[in-house]
């Protein structure tokens, strides 16, 4: 097993995160008093990524080294943690007065030393002795920025800064722990107390050196400058981040798309601390024939047991709320979303659900405090009570796929998913109304990820309308027909899909019920039909992946009638 360490420098000493490749559990964090003891630790970490200047000039020209100067205008607000590290005869100096006149001698303009700088010597100079007497070790040992890391998990430069005035930062804090979950890492890790002899900050900045870490071992490395430089010792001269999973052409082909990405980013910020980040499970490349990678996306473990949590804050975060409070028609998750979502924003919440909702959702949505309204046989019937009802109150309207606040919210499952599993060849999907499939296209498109939307075959609404090129009614029929039960999925999902969806799969009810048994047997998860019939594609092999292949499947929908589940699974 494959191990490695993301480190930072500390009052301690050196602060170390190890974890495998894989991230497959928390990570072990520990304070080591010299740095060699990180790298024989007993794991053997492959990969170091470290938060300290490797390599030194032995003359400076402008602010401080290259790579300094190349990453300080990708930072915003946060360039000045950027130090200017001096030439390696001011480095080499014992005190403070001859380190000033040993930097002065040597830069162009001539420049003394910070005090902050300074008390980095001691540590600069440890890993500096140590790659010069260990040649072999400059392929394990990486130089890393923490803010450069963090600003490349969130794509721009961050909000708040850690400290002001030398004295922590809440704002900043809970900033990058969320970057970090995203990430991978797990919260109880992220927001732990650290390692005696460490502070919370040195924490932070050592699990985003993991994660840097993670990225250079898996191909993804990025240093500035590309390629690394060399000093007169042989050290290389270079900070390291990972590749951004969004190419520049991705940017341009959602420029004219009606969500872009932009707006998927605007939404995650927005319900940042409102939605749970869910984990990701690996299966590897043994859990089925044919040797694909596989991985599964756990939002059934998402507030109220579905991604709609994520559109139904969008909505209620973006749009003005009337006295009249918010109305939405359901299937029974979108409906118990909103009802959560409007519990914790204190408004009105009333739910419009068909007769086939199951008694399990219908009661999620009461317990969260809405008013409930059943009524009419499909899902479409309780939409157009709804819409009665919107009209004759004023209530605000959230719709579950055609609105752009929601699309725009399901969106940030996708850019949370691509955080935590950049490397993805193909992502599979769940659809009903097609809210879901639509954000994630969204966020993939233009991209190398390839988005594959799952229907029932008694339910079909998306592929017949990339069929038909245009949105057309469609007659329901399926096990999972109160979560994927639309009979059309409208024209805005139609022009997002359009073109970003790569095709669509159509899994028998007998598929569905079998994923449902296998993610009860294998993994004990309780996931509704809808919920396990991206799963149920690819047991039963109605879409079937590569060799090689990378695929994240989505398992959404945790409102599950247990008895029957109990039944199925028996």
């Amino acid at each position: 097993m494959a191990w490695l360490a993301g480190v930072d420098g500390c009052k301690g000493g050196w602060i170390a995160a190890f974890c495998d490749m894989q991230f497959g559990a928390s990570p072990i964090v520990s304070v080591f008093r010299d740095f060699q003891s990180i790298l024989t630790h007993e794991t053997e970490p492959s990969i170091v990524a470290v938060d300290m200047p490797i390599g030194l000039p032995d003359r400076v020209k402008g602010s401080g080294r290259g790579p300094e100067q190349a990453v300080r205008p990708l930072l915003g607000a946060r360039q000045s943690s950027v130090f200017a590290i001096p030439a390696r005869p001011a480095v080499e100096a014992g005190d403070y007065a001859r380190a000033c006149a040993l930097a002065l001698a040597h830069s162009e303009p001539p420049r003394k030393v910070s005090r902050q700088g300074f008390h980095l010597f001691p540590k600069i100079r440890e890993i500096d002795v140590l790659l010069r007497a260990e040649p072999g070790l400059r392929d394990r040992v990486f130089e890393v920025h923490p803010e450069l890391a963090f600003r490349t998990m969130r794509g721009v430069p961050l909000d708040h800064p850690k400290k002001i005035k030398g004295v922590v930062n809440p704002l900043g804090m809970a900033e990058r722990r969320a970057l970090l979950q995203e990430a991978g890492i797990p919260f109880a890790a992220a927001a732990g107390r650290p390692p005696r002899g460490a502070a919370a900050d040195d924490l932070l900045d050592a699990l985003a050196g993991l994660v840097v870490a993670r990225h250079i071992a898996a191909g993804r490395g990025k240093p500035f400058p590309d390629p690394p430089g060399r000093d007169s010792h042989g050290l290389p001269v270079a900070i390291w981040t990972f590749t951004s999973p969004t190419p520049p052409s991705q940017d341009r082909a959602m420029s004219e798309r009606p969500v872009t990405r932009p707006m998927i980013e605007q939404a995650a910020a927005r319900i940042a601390g409102h939605a749970r980040v869910t984990p990701v499970m690996r299966l590897g490349t043994g859990a089925f024939d044919g040797g694909a990678d596989i991985s599964l996306k756990l939002e059934c473990l998402q507030h109220a047991g579905s991604f709609k949590t994520r559109g139904a804050f969008n909505n209620l975060l973006s749009l003005a709320v009337p006295a009249a409070g918010v109305s939405a028609a359901s299937g029974g998750n979108h409906g118990a979303a909103v009802a959560y979502a409007a519990l914790k924003r204190g408004v009105n919440a009333t739910i419009f659900v068909p007769e086939i909702s199951p008694a399990a959702k219908i009661e999620a949505i009461r317990r969260f405090g809405a008013d409930v309204v059943v009524g009419g046989a499909q899902y479409d019937d309780a939409q157009a009570a709804c819409d009665r009802f919107v009209a004759e109150t004023g209530a605000l309207k959230i719709h579950p796929f055609a609105a752009k606040e929601t699309i725009a919210g399901q969106g940030t499952l996708a850019r949370e998913w691509d955080l935590q599993e950049p490397h993805l060849d193909t992502v599979l999907v769940a659809v009903g109304g097609g809210g879901l499939i639509s954000g994630i296209a969204s966020w993939f498109a233009g991209s190398k990820v390839k988005v594959v939307g799952v229907e029932p075959e008694g339910s079909r609404a998306l592929q017949a309308a990339l069929e038909a090129k245009g949105p057309v009614e469609v007659k329901v029929a399926s096990v999972a027909a109160d979560s994927l039960g639309a009979r059309n999925v409208g024209q805005l999902v139609y022009d997002v899909c359009n073109g970003a969806v790569d095709h669509v799969a159509l899994v028998p009810d007998a598929a569905i019920t079998q994923a449902q048994a296998a993610l009860w047997r294998d993994f004990r998860l309780a996931v509704e039909p809808g919920g396990a019939a991206a799963f149920g594609a690819l047991i039963s092999g109605a879409y079937k992946p590569s060799e090689g292949e990378r695929l994240g499947v989505l398992v959404c929908g945790a409102n599950v009638d247990l008895a029957k589940l109990a039944t199925i699974a028996g």
